[in-house]
Protein backbone atom coordinates (compact mmCIF):
# COMPACT_ATOMS: atom_id res chain seq x y z
CA UNK A 1 0.00 0.00 0.00
CA UNK A 2 1.42 3.45 -0.86
CA UNK A 3 1.80 6.35 1.56
CA UNK A 4 -1.27 8.75 0.89
CA UNK A 5 1.83 11.35 2.07
CA UNK A 6 4.22 10.62 0.21
CA UNK A 7 2.86 8.96 -3.21
CA UNK A 8 6.24 6.36 -2.19
CA UNK A 9 5.74 2.64 -1.41
CA UNK A 10 6.60 2.08 2.19
CA UNK A 11 10.68 1.08 2.47
CA UNK A 12 11.06 -2.32 2.95
CA UNK A 13 13.96 -3.31 5.38
CA UNK A 14 15.33 -6.04 4.93
CA UNK A 15 16.37 -6.78 8.15
CA UNK A 16 12.51 -6.42 9.21
CA UNK A 17 10.92 -8.15 5.66
CA UNK A 18 8.42 -5.68 5.67
CA UNK A 19 7.78 -2.10 5.59
CA UNK A 20 8.86 0.25 8.07
CA UNK A 21 6.85 2.15 10.75
CA UNK A 22 6.50 5.91 10.87
CA UNK A 23 8.18 5.14 13.90
CA UNK A 24 11.08 3.06 12.54
CA UNK A 25 11.58 5.53 9.68
CA UNK A 26 11.80 8.54 12.15
CA UNK A 27 14.00 6.56 14.53
CA UNK A 28 16.68 5.73 11.15
CA UNK A 29 16.59 9.48 9.88
CA UNK A 30 17.56 10.50 13.55
CA UNK A 31 20.45 7.93 13.39
CA UNK A 32 21.14 9.07 10.13
CA UNK A 33 21.16 12.86 11.06
CA UNK A 34 23.55 12.03 14.32
CA UNK A 35 26.10 10.01 12.51
CA UNK A 36 26.24 12.79 9.56
CA UNK A 37 27.15 15.66 11.93
CA UNK A 38 29.59 12.93 14.01
CA UNK A 39 31.21 13.00 10.86
CA UNK A 40 31.55 16.09 9.83
CA UNK A 41 32.67 17.28 13.70
CA UNK A 42 35.53 14.20 13.21
CA UNK A 43 36.40 15.72 9.63
CA UNK A 44 36.24 19.16 10.96
CA UNK A 45 38.81 17.98 13.68
CA UNK A 46 40.82 16.38 11.07
CA UNK A 47 41.23 19.56 8.90
CA UNK A 48 41.57 21.59 12.23
CA UNK A 49 44.76 19.53 12.79
CA UNK A 50 46.29 19.61 9.76
CA UNK A 51 45.99 22.86 9.64
CA UNK A 52 47.75 22.99 13.18
CA UNK A 53 50.69 21.36 11.80
CA UNK A 54 50.85 23.38 8.49
CA UNK A 55 51.24 26.44 10.84
CA UNK A 56 53.79 24.84 12.81
CA UNK A 57 55.87 23.61 9.84
CA UNK A 58 56.01 26.86 8.45
CA UNK A 59 57.22 28.77 11.80
CA UNK A 60 60.21 26.50 11.80
CA UNK A 61 61.19 26.55 8.53
CA UNK A 62 60.78 30.35 8.48
CA UNK A 63 60.94 31.71 11.86
CA UNK A 64 63.51 29.03 13.12
CA UNK A 65 65.81 28.53 10.46
CA UNK A 66 68.90 29.91 11.07
CA UNK A 67 69.77 32.72 8.46
CA UNK A 68 71.92 31.83 6.61
CA UNK A 69 73.77 35.31 5.57
CA UNK A 70 74.64 35.51 9.20
CA UNK A 71 77.04 32.49 9.45
CA UNK A 72 78.81 33.77 5.76
CA UNK A 73 82.23 34.23 6.85
CA UNK A 74 83.36 37.95 6.60
CA UNK A 75 87.42 38.70 4.67
CA UNK A 76 87.95 40.76 7.90
CA UNK A 77 91.41 41.59 6.02
CA UNK A 78 89.90 43.12 2.67
CA UNK A 79 87.77 45.24 4.49
CA UNK A 80 90.46 46.74 6.60
CA UNK A 81 92.24 47.51 3.52
CA UNK A 82 89.80 49.26 2.22
CA UNK A 83 89.43 50.79 5.50
CA UNK A 84 92.77 52.02 5.63
CA UNK A 85 91.91 54.74 3.50
CA UNK A 86 89.52 56.60 6.57
CA UNK A 87 92.42 56.02 9.37
CA UNK A 88 95.38 57.46 10.05
CA UNK A 89 96.36 54.48 12.45
CA UNK A 90 97.53 51.30 10.72
CA UNK A 91 93.98 48.91 11.00
CA UNK A 92 94.99 45.72 12.47
CA UNK A 93 93.69 42.56 10.90
CA UNK A 94 95.94 39.82 11.89
CA UNK A 95 96.70 36.36 10.92
CA UNK A 96 95.22 33.66 12.73
CA UNK A 97 95.19 29.59 12.95
CA UNK A 98 93.10 27.28 11.20
CA UNK A 99 89.65 27.65 12.49
CA UNK A 100 89.21 30.98 13.26
CA UNK A 101 86.49 33.00 10.66
CA UNK A 102 85.13 36.37 10.86
CA UNK A 103 81.68 36.98 10.76
CA UNK A 104 81.72 40.78 11.28
CA UNK A 105 84.24 44.10 10.21
CA UNK A 106 83.81 47.46 10.79
CA UNK A 107 85.06 50.98 11.02
CA UNK A 108 83.09 53.31 13.00
CA UNK A 109 83.45 56.55 14.74
CA UNK A 110 81.71 57.27 18.46
CA UNK A 111 80.01 60.40 19.12
CA UNK A 112 83.42 61.64 21.58
CA UNK A 113 85.61 61.53 18.58
CA UNK A 114 87.31 58.03 19.04
CA UNK A 115 87.68 56.00 15.98
CA UNK A 116 87.32 52.50 16.17
CA UNK A 117 87.60 49.07 14.42
CA UNK A 118 86.05 45.92 15.48
CA UNK A 119 86.21 42.37 13.97
CA UNK A 120 83.74 39.27 14.71
CA UNK A 121 85.26 35.93 15.49
CA UNK A 122 84.41 32.79 15.66
CA UNK A 123 87.06 30.27 17.26
CA UNK A 124 87.99 26.94 16.79
CA UNK A 125 85.85 25.64 19.34
CA UNK A 126 82.67 28.07 17.96
CA UNK A 127 82.81 30.70 20.73
CA UNK A 128 83.30 34.14 20.42
CA UNK A 129 85.78 36.45 20.50
CA UNK A 130 85.74 40.42 19.42
CA UNK A 131 88.23 42.79 19.31
CA UNK A 132 87.95 46.41 19.05
CA UNK A 133 90.89 48.83 18.18
CA UNK A 134 90.47 52.20 19.75
CA UNK A 135 92.15 54.46 18.26
CA UNK A 136 93.18 58.00 19.86
CA UNK A 137 91.32 56.26 22.78
CA UNK A 138 90.99 57.38 26.42
CA UNK A 139 89.89 55.53 29.85
CA UNK A 140 86.10 56.50 29.51
CA UNK A 141 85.91 54.54 25.91
CA UNK A 142 87.49 51.46 27.46
CA UNK A 143 85.43 51.74 30.72
CA UNK A 144 82.66 51.67 27.87
CA UNK A 145 83.61 48.96 26.01
CA UNK A 146 83.60 47.27 28.74
CA UNK A 147 80.43 47.96 30.88
CA UNK A 148 82.67 49.86 33.66
CA UNK A 149 83.85 46.28 34.82
CA UNK A 150 87.23 46.62 36.54
CA UNK A 151 89.92 44.51 35.85
CA UNK A 152 90.84 41.38 37.52
CA UNK A 153 94.92 40.19 36.85
CA UNK A 154 97.02 41.24 33.94
CA UNK A 155 98.99 38.25 31.61
CA UNK A 156 102.34 39.12 29.38
CA UNK A 157 101.94 38.23 25.93
CA UNK A 158 105.01 38.00 23.92
CA UNK A 159 106.14 40.86 25.65
CA UNK A 160 102.85 42.78 25.61
CA UNK A 161 100.64 43.42 29.16
CA UNK A 162 97.16 42.86 28.67
CA UNK A 163 94.71 43.79 32.02
CA UNK A 164 92.42 40.51 32.30
CA UNK A 165 88.54 41.13 32.52
CA UNK A 166 87.63 37.38 34.13
CA UNK A 167 83.79 37.97 34.55
CA UNK A 168 83.10 34.01 33.83
CA UNK A 169 81.44 33.29 37.24
CA UNK A 170 79.19 36.21 37.55
CA UNK A 171 75.54 35.67 36.34
CA UNK A 172 74.83 35.90 32.71
CA UNK A 173 77.97 37.84 32.03
CA UNK A 174 77.33 37.56 28.82
CA UNK A 175 79.71 38.46 25.76
CA UNK A 176 82.24 40.46 28.33
CA UNK A 177 82.59 36.70 30.45
CA UNK A 178 86.08 37.30 29.75
CA UNK A 179 87.88 40.82 28.43
CA UNK A 180 91.95 41.41 27.37
CA UNK A 181 92.41 45.04 27.37
CA UNK A 182 96.10 46.30 25.82
CA UNK A 183 97.23 50.55 25.26
CA UNK A 184 100.10 50.43 23.10
CA UNK A 185 101.46 54.16 24.64
CA UNK A 186 101.11 52.71 27.95
CA UNK A 187 104.14 51.32 28.61
CA UNK A 188 103.82 48.45 26.08
CA UNK A 189 104.02 49.40 22.30
CA UNK A 190 104.25 53.12 20.52
CA UNK A 191 102.56 56.30 21.94
CA UNK A 192 100.13 56.51 19.33
CA UNK A 193 97.01 55.50 22.39
CA UNK A 194 96.22 53.10 20.72
CA UNK A 195 94.16 50.21 22.66
CA UNK A 196 92.74 47.41 22.03
CA UNK A 197 89.94 45.36 23.87
CA UNK A 198 89.28 41.55 23.50
CA UNK A 199 85.80 40.18 25.09
CA UNK A 200 84.03 37.42 24.68
CA UNK A 201 83.28 33.97 25.76
CA UNK A 202 86.07 31.90 24.68
CA UNK A 203 88.69 30.07 26.52
CA UNK A 204 92.21 31.83 28.06
CA UNK A 205 93.97 30.29 25.34
CA UNK A 206 91.76 30.97 22.13
CA UNK A 207 92.13 35.03 23.84
CA UNK A 208 95.33 34.20 24.36
CA UNK A 209 96.14 33.36 20.54
CA UNK A 210 94.37 36.06 19.13
CA UNK A 211 96.42 38.42 21.64
CA UNK A 212 99.86 37.03 20.24
CA UNK A 213 98.73 37.40 16.38
CA UNK A 214 97.93 41.00 17.29
CA UNK A 215 101.25 41.74 18.89
CA UNK A 216 102.86 40.02 16.06
CA UNK A 217 101.17 42.25 13.17
CA UNK A 218 102.65 44.90 15.36
CA UNK A 219 106.22 43.48 15.29
CA UNK A 220 106.15 42.56 11.70
CA UNK A 221 105.53 46.43 11.29
CA UNK A 222 108.73 46.77 13.38
CA UNK A 223 106.79 49.17 16.01
CA UNK A 224 107.51 46.87 19.17
CA UNK A 225 110.13 47.77 21.55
Amino acid sequence: MSSPTSGKPPRIVAELGRPETPEETAARKARNTIQHRANQTLRNLIYSLVATLALVLLLVVVVVRPDPTVLEPVDYQTIAAEAQVDSAVPLVAPELPTGYTSNAAELTTSADGVSSWYVGLVTPSNEFVGFTQGIESNPTWIAQQLDQHLPTGTDTVDGVVWDIYDYRDSDDPGNLAFAMVATFGDGNVSADGTSYVLFGTADSNEFRTVAASIGAEFTADGETE
